[in-house]
C-alpha cells in the first residue's frame, strides 16, 4: 500500500527553482493498481523515482506498508528497494545486462537477498516461465526481440516477490501487436499476484485496462478517471521550496 500526502519535489536550475512535484496526495491500496498519464515534464518519472525510493521528497511523506520512504535512514531505504520493490525500468532493454543471459539478468536480482547459487538459478526460471520465457533463457538481450527482452525485464522485476511493482512507459516503443500482447500479460501479473501497481504510461489501452489512473501535468494531479471513488488524492497546496531544494 502507497499514501502519499502532500509530496514535493523541488530542483536546482541555474539560479531557479523548479517544482517538478507540487503537493502530490495519493492512495495506492493492497493489491492495487494506479496508471499515471500526462504530457511529457508533468512529473511522472519523478513520482516513480520517488515511489521507487531512488530519490526522496523535498517535502512530504510517502509511506509503503506504513513506512515513510522520506525519513528512513539510507541503509533501511536500501533494504526496502531490495526486498519490496520491483522496478521495470523504459527503454529497448529496460536495463538488462547485455552481456548476460535471461536467466542470468534475472537471478541476478536475486544476489542482495543471499540467496543459495542454485536457489536463485531455480527462482530466475520460474519467473521467466511466469512471463512465457522458457525456451529463451540462455538467449543474450541482442538475440530476443524487443517484447521478450521487456518480459525479461519484467521477470526480474518480479522474480524476489516484491509487494509493489512501478514499470515506467513498459508499451514505450513495441509494435501495436506486441504492446496488446504485454498489456495482457502485465494486467495478468498484476491481477494473480495482488501487486501494488503504478505504472506510467502514454499508451491509452494500457492505461484503460487500470482499474485506477490520473492525470499529472506541471507537477500536480488534473483528473482521475476509471471511477476512481476518491479522486486519486487531490494535490494539496505545498510549502514554497526553499532556496536550495533542501527538504
Amino acid at each position: 500500500m502507497y499514501h502519499l500526502t502532500g509530496v514535493t519535489k523541488c530542483y536546482r536550475d541555474g539560479g531557479d527553482v523548479v517544482r517538478a512535484l507540487d503537493g502530490i496526495g495519493l492512495y495506492v491500496e493492497d493489491g492495487g493498481t494506479l496508471v499515471l498519464q500526462g504530457p511529457p515534464g508533468g512529473g511522472r518519472s519523478t513520482l516513480l523515482r520517488i515511489l521507487a525510493g531512488l530519490e526522496r521528497p523535498t517535502h512530504g511523506s510517502v509511506e509503503l506498508d506504513g513506512t515513510d520512504l522520506a525519513t528512513v535512514t539510507e541503509s533501511r531505504l536500501a533494504r526496502i528497494r531490495t526486498e519490496s520493490i520491483g522496478l521495470l525500468g523504459p527503454g529497448p532493454d529496460a536495463g538488462l545486462v547485455t552481456g548476460l543471459t535471461a536467466r542470468q539478468n534475472v537471478s541476478s536480482a536475486l544476489v542482495p537477498l543471499r540467496l543459495h547459487p542454485a536457489d536463485r538459478w531455480e527462482l530466475a526460471g520460474d519467473a521467466l516461465d511466469e512471463v512465457g520465457l522458457s525456451g529463451h533463457m540462455d538467449f543474450l538481450p541482442g538475440e530476443l526481440d524487443a517484447q521478450a527482452r521487456r518480459r525479461a525485464a519484467l521477470a526480474r522485476a518480479l522474480v524476489k516477490r516484491p509487494t509493489a511493482l512501478l514499470a515506467d512507459r513498459p508499451t514505450a516503443g513495441l509494435p501495436a501487436a506486441a504492446r496488446a500482447e504485454f498489456t495482457e500479460l502485465l494486467a495478468r501479473l498484476w491481477s494473480e499476484r495482488r501487486l501494488t501497481c503504478v505504472i506510467a504510461t502514454e499508451d491509452d489501452a494500457l492505461a484503460r485496462r487500470a482499474p485506477r489512473r490520473v492525470t499529472l501535468a506541471r507537477g500536480t494531479v488534473t483528473t482521475a478517471g476509471n471511477g476512481d471513488p476518491q479522486g486519486a488524492g487531490a494535490a494539496r497546496p505545498a510549502p514554497w521550496c526553499a532556496s536550495g531544494g533542501a527538504r
